[in-house]
Parts: C-alpha cells; structure tokens; sequence
C-alpha cells in the first residue's frame, strides 16, 4: 500500500512538471483518476522534442517508469522455452523482456513516435525508456548530420544502438524496416532480411548474447506478415548457423495471434 501511494505520488510530479514543461499544455486540466492521469502524462511525453530535463525530475521518472515495469511483470529468458537452435517466440509486450537487447521497428528519423498514445512499438519503447532515449537518439542523429548533411535520414536496414534506460532489456537496437508501398518486390524482401542479418551483426560485435525482434515492418510499413515471418526464420536461423556461439538466443516477439501461428508453423 505504501508503495502505491508513492507511486500516485511520482505520477502526479510527473504530471504537473510534464505539463510545466510544455507550451500548449500548461493550462491542462488534470483529472482525478489513475489512468487519465497515465494517458495525460504518456501523451506529453510522446510530444516532448529531445532536449535536457532537471535531474531530480528525472529521477522521479525513472522510479515510477521502473515501478511500472514490474507491476507489468518483467520476463526473463529461463521463462521463455526454446524451440530450436536457439530460437524461442514470445507473444506480448516487448519492453517487459529482460534481454541484452530488444528491437525497435523505428522510422528513419530516429526520433521514436511523435503521435500521443499511439499503439506502435516505437511509442511503446520511448514511453517505458523515458525521455533520455529520445535524447539519446537525438544526440545520435546530429553526429551523423555533422558527417553526412543536414537532411540526413538512417538508412532502411542500418542498425542504431542505444542503452536500454528503465527497460529490462539492457540495450535498444533501432531499425528502419522496408516499407512496402504497392507491392512485395524482392529488393524489399531483401531488405528485410538485412534487417535481421544486420541487427544480429551488431549484437556479435557488442558481446550481445539475447536479443528479442519485433515484427519489423509489418504493421503501418505493409510488408506482408506471413511473408516476412518466413524471411525472419531464414535469415536468422542461416546467420545463427553460420556464427556459432555468437549469440545465444533469439525470440521473436510477437503482439498479432496471427504473427503467432506464422512462427509456430515455421519453428515446429
């Protein structure tokens, strides 16, 4: 009970200090209850542009966003069975996963989700990080402006690593996923799969022994799910083959039942 209360009371620190923060929003009216309250205080993070925060704000933040996770419940890989050669699925949400690194279907700004509350991983991710991961990105982004140009965009299939922040997971891998406008093509399919291959790369070089793959592409980015379920498996069971002993697990995560039945046919 003592915890709880502590708990409404960083969320309404949060709350007022978020809305202080902002400029359109200064004059909010804050409702009474937990969850408006939740959604008020998701939302103005959502919108904040990456820029310093007050440390003992931040403090506060990372204790509640911490305190949040494990009310979610934290999930270990000793809870995650195996199916085969090192490869597992995992069905819900991402950042409850206590892995070396999770991934992020980003867009190629790199910034994460803009739009209040909405319901893509990107959002999901930033949210439960907190603001330092925006920061960080942002920090990210403008070295590589310095080397490559003022309109520089990541690259489909060119991986970014941050730190995890409050997530379980200790690492972040960001990935912009091939987006399919009229139809599947297969440069596309190729670049989902350097997607994959690429990312796992990047987990060999950084001693990153888990790694949990969201369906990259295939929610507003339209890449067929059955289709990229397969591609998934392929790459992935062909790199770990190729690279014994470099990486111990991949899960593939999983929100769609329908993405869930894919993995289970091709896995079994």
């Amino acid at each position: 009970m003592a915890e709880k209360m502590i708990q409404e009371q960083r969320l309404d620190t949060l709350v007022e200090a978020f809305k202080a923060d902002s400029v359109q929003y200064k004059e909010l009216q804050t409702p009474a209850d937990t969850e408006s309250k939740r959604r008020i205080l998701r939302s103005l993070m959502n919108i904040r542009m990456p820029r310093k925060m007050n440390d003992s704000l931040l403090k506060v933040q990372d204790e509640y966003l911490r305190e949040r996770i494990r009310e979610n419940g934290i999930v270990t890989l000793a809870e995650i069975p195996v199916i085969r050669n090192g490869m597992s699925i995992w069905q819900g949400d991402i950042t409850r996963l206590a892995v070396d690194a999770i991934v992020n279907a980003a867009n190629s700004q790199m910034l994460g989700c803009f739009v209040p509350m909405h319901t893509c991983i990107d959002n999901c991710i930033h949210t439960f990080a907190g603001v330092q991961l925006r920061a960080e990105c942002n920090r990210q982004m403008n070295q590589f402006r310095i080397r490559y140009g003022r309109d520089y965009e990541q690259p489909t299939a060119i991986p970014m690593l941050t730190d995890g922040y409050n997530l379980p997971a200790k690492k972040i891998i960001h990935i912009v996923g091939p987006i399919v406008e009229d139809r599947l093509t297969p440069a596309l399919e190729k670049d989902l799969a350097d997607c994959y291959r690429n990312t796992l790369d990047l987990c060999a070089e950084h001693g990153l022994r888990s790694v949990a793959f969201c369906c990259i592409s295939t929610g507003v980015f339209h890449f067929p799910n059955q289709r990229a379920a397969e591609i998934a498996v392929k790459t992935v069971s062909r790199w770990l083959d190729d690279h014994t002993g470099q990486v111990d697990r991949v899960i593939f995560n999983v929100f769609k039942d329908e993405d869930k039945t894919y993995y289970e046919e091709l896995l079994q």
